[in-house]
């Protein structure tokens, strides 16, 4: 199956390649853009293509899919879905993006675009998130998205030696598969 690539105002949503391996070793090797992430830092080029096979296989096991955001033609973050169950017809999504650019609306962008596409093209009844309980910048992006919180996963994430709460958040289609999204 062909790889989907979206596009928005601003954005070109894209498949991840190995070629891409030295930008997620710029992205994924930051200890800010992993403080709620639940993983320590890339400290080089192999672990970085590691990586970027994980999210290519993903998609061709369709397992998972993930985005490459690209941003005036380079790579600034990824998008995706992972915990992909095509029997229940739910998946997580996640996202992160190099701190040279927060604060720009490029993450509501991006979101939007991959709620969007997990609800009409892959035919999601319900999109899940978690996110550690001081992302106040994340949650509020997903509750603006209309995203509604569902509880707390007490002590769910492990991450330099210590153990995280998690606020758990989802948005479910409706009956006729309207669902709660409210774009932006």
């Amino acid at each position: 199956m062909k790889f989907p690539e979206l596009n928005t105002e601003r954005l070109r949503l894209k498949e991840i390649t190995q070629e891409n391996a030295g930008d997620l070793l710029q992205i994924f090797s930051r200890k800010d853009v992993l403080q709620y992430y639940g993983m320590e830092p890339l400290r080089e080029l192999a672990e970085a293509k590691l990586l970027a096979k994980r999210f290519f296989d993903g998609w061709h096991n369709e397992t998972s899919i993930r985005w490459g955001m690209e941003y005036n033609e380079q790579l600034i973050g990824t998008i995706g879905y992972h915990n992909w169950n095509k029997t229940h017809k739910r998946a997580e999504i996640g996202y992160e993006i190099h701190p040279d650019f927060w604060r720009m609306g490029l993450g509501s962008e991006a979101l939007q675009a991959a709620v969007e596409f997990g609800f009409k093209t892959l035919g999601l009844h319900r999109i899940g998130a978690t996110v550690r309980s001081e992302n106040k910048a994340s949650l509020m992006i997903l509750e603006k998205f209309g995203f509604e919180r569902e509880g707390i996963l007490r002590g769910y994430q492990h991450s330099g030696g210590k153990f995280y709460d998690l606020v758990m958040l989802s948005i479910v289609a409706g009956a006729e598969g309207e669902t709660g999204f409210v774009s932006a």
